[in-house]
This record gives C-alpha cells, structure tokens and sequence, in this order.
C-alpha cells in the first residue's frame, strides 16, 4: 500500500537533507524551497452533451536559473498542487543532474481523459494553452508530455500557442509528434535512459545483466518500454510485470507479446495463461536480481523496504520511494538508482527535441541515442562517484550534485 505523504514534503525533505551534508548556503536554500511562480487556472469547457464543465488547471515555475524551464502536463483525475509542485522541483533536479541548460516545471490538470472523447480533449487541450499561454514559450516554459497526454495532445496545444502568437513555434513544447518537430527516439526515451543508468548501476554492484532476473512494476509507456529494453539491452529475463489491477508472474520469464495482447484484450495483464496472479505490494518484493518501479509515488515505504530482495532497483517512476525507505535500502545494501537519474532519458530527449526545433535541423535516431547514452551515462557515474564521497545513498548524491549546479547558477546571478 502506498503511505498517504504529501509529495511536496517529501521533495522539500530530500532537498534539505542533501543541504545539511554539502553545507548549502542557508540563502540558497530558503530560495530553493519554494517554487519561483505557481499558476491556477480555471478552465470551461463545452462537453460533447452541450454542456459546459470547468476544469482546474495548474502550471508550476520551480527555478529557471539555469535556462527555460521544463516539464511535462499531466491529465489525472487525482492531481494535486502539491503533486505538481513536487515534479516541478524534481525536474529542476533532473534537468541539472543531466547537466542540461534548464530548470524546472510541471503542469496538470484536474480531469479522467478516460471519460473524455478525442475532441473533448482537444478543447481541454487547447483552453489549458490560452490560459497559460504568457506562461510560456520557447525561451520561458517548454512542456511536454505527462500520465495520460499524448504527443496528438502536444500538437493541438502548439497549434493553439501559434494561433496566440501568429508566428511559428515548434520550440515551444516538446513530445510532438514528427511530423510537427517531434524528435527522433523520444518515444522510449525514458527507459532507454534508464538502461544506461542500470548498466552503470550493474557494474558497480557486479551483477551480469545477461543472467539477471527482472520485475517491473506499471504498464505504460516506461514499463512497457523498459520490459521489451531489458531484454534487448542485456538478455535480462522478465519474471513479473503489473498494472492498476495487479500483477503476473512466471519462472520461466514473460512474452512481452503476450503480456500486451492479453492487456488489450482483457484490460489487465493479469489472468494470463501460464503465469501466476500476484498483487503489487508481492510483486515489489519478489526474489529479483532488479526492480524497475514504473507506476506511481510512494510505492517503497518504511513498512515495505525491509522486505525488498532486489539488489538493484531502477526508478523509472516519480517518486516512488519514501525518505525513510530511501534509509532503510541504503542500510540493506541495496543500489536504489532515484528517479530523477534514472528516468531523466525523457527530459534529455526531450532537450534534444527543442534544440533541433530551435536550430532548423533534425538528427538520425541513431545519433539521438548516441547523445543521450553519452549523458545519461556520465550522470549515474558522477551520481555514484559522489555518493562514495559523501558515504551517502545515491539520490542525495544525485540531489548534491543538481543543487550544487542550481545554487551556482543562482549565485552567478546574484540572487544570493
């Protein structure tokens, strides 16, 4: 069960604790602690019935010392303010352990696209971007897909920012699709990302990937992603996936195939012949070599992280490890590889997709994964690197590197 924990507070708290070990200037933190702007919005909508309904919309500015800020638009029908604060400081986090030009930013709205039709959608889509329009923009704020949007989403929100602005802005949000800017290899860049950090992580702990067994929890884009990479990638065997209804596990190792058609046609992974149902809380502490949580926040908890036999777990979602989890694993031995490295494949794409958009001229996919194994790579071995300096977990290290960065960039501009 995931704990009920404010998300905000979590973020706060691990900002604070990397504060205490690398002796962060007290000005400096006070400015980090809070978000620098934080828009609400209120946004009516004609319904396909002829009704109207209004939606509560939010876009949160974290820090853009280091450049424009970045960060995705989630559609959730349990988004919060506090939820959306907290990415947009763990984005401000992500961008600067990857050591890309930006700072940080979420947004999301308050709705169940599920219930929705595709053009009751793209009027949400399209009320959103007029609400927030002097929000953003290029050189300001460039969003990008979240849980349930969707690169069609992206290209009706550009349209409607070029429509305000009547000129041509591809730069402008990024996750589009490619025929409008979208970028080479983003579509599994999140998990792509991550198998760089895993190998990185695997080196460290002496774990051959090719024998290694593998759970993973979630079934969107980066756990779909991330089962088909990890096989891919090392030969590593998938032994346990799951969804919201729960989970499947075989020995033998899982069909990704399989898995995905049974979903399609049932609407769960589980029930699958020839494997085992399994809830998710059992799924999180199986027998495994690796752990790749990919669904959502507060999944590892103190009541659960003395229980985790993985040695290696991958974060691929935001946030699902609590602080005192974060201990207990650190305690345990175990290589928790935080979210904000580990999952950083997308935002790095999606960097990548603004600077070809910015620059006119568009790379191979070959080249785009050249990039990003580059980055991703040299972060988690500058994460480890530091957390062996400070005889820390790596998500402090991580967190000592990117608020060293920030508090820089903030310092060379005499905010403190």
């Amino acid at each position: 069960m995931a704990e009920d924990l404010d998300s905000f507070d979590i973020a706060v708290q691990q900002l604070e604790k990397a504060a205490k070990v690398m002796n962060l200037d007290k000005e400096a933190l006070e400015i980090l602690r809070a978000p620098q702007q934080i828009l609400e919005v209120s946004l009516p909508v004609r319904m396909d019935n002829g009704k109207v309904k209004t939606f509560r919309g939010f876009r949160v500015h974290y820090n853009n010392a280091r450049g424009p800020v970045k960060g995705g638009i989630r559609f959730h029908p349990e988004e919060t303010l506090s939820t959306v604060k907290a990415l947009s400081a763990w984005m401000t986090w992500k961008t600067a352990v990857v050591d890309i030009p930006m700072g940080g930013a979420k947004g999301g709205i308050i709705c169940n696209p599920k219930e929705m039709s595709p053009s009751e959608l793209e009027r949400l889509s399209r009320a959103y971007v007029r609400a927030i329009a002097d929000f953003i923009g290029p050189e300001i704020d460039v969003p990008a897909p979240d849980v349930y949007t969707t690169p069609q989403i992206m290209a009706w929100m550009m349209d409607e920012y070029e429509t305000i602005v009547r000129r041509s802005a591809p730069g402008v949000i990024t996750g589009k699709p490619l025929t409008l800017g979208g970028s080479q290899g983003r579509g599994d860049a999140t998990a792509k990302g991550g198998m760089y950090v895993l190998k990185v992580g695997a080196k460290k702990k002496g774990i051959d990937l090719s024998k290694a067994t593998v759970a993973v929890q979630g079934f969107g884009n980066a756990g779909q992603f991330a089962m088909t990479l990890v096989k891919e990638h090392f030969g590593s065997k998938v032994v346990a996936i799951s969804d919201t209804k729960g989970g499947i596990y075989s020995e033998k190792g899982l069909d990704f195939d399989a898995v995905l058609k049974h979903k399609q046609k049932t609407g769960t992974v589980q029930g699958l012949e020839g494997t085992k149902n399994i809830t998710n809380e059992e799924l999180l502490e199986l027998g495994v070599d690796v752990l790749i949580p990919a669904a959502i926040e507060n999944q590892i908890t103190s009541k659960n992280a003395d229980k985790i036999k993985a040695k290696i777990i991958l974060e691929l979602a935001n946030g699902p490890t609590t602080p005192e989890a974060d201990e207990i694993l650190f305690k345990r031995g175990v290589l928790d590889l935080p979210d904000f490295l580990a999952n950083a494949g997308g935002v790095t794409t999606s960097y990548f997709e603004w600077v070809q958009n910015i620059g006119g001229y568009y790379w191979t996919r070959e080249e785009v994964y050249e990039k990003l194994d580059k980055k991703m790579t040299t972060a988690a071995e500058d994460v480890l690197a530091t957390a062996d300096k400070y005889k820390v977990n790596p998500r402090t290290g991580a967190y000592i590197i990117s608020v060293k960065r920030v508090a820089d960039a903030m310092k060379a501009r005499g905010w403190y």
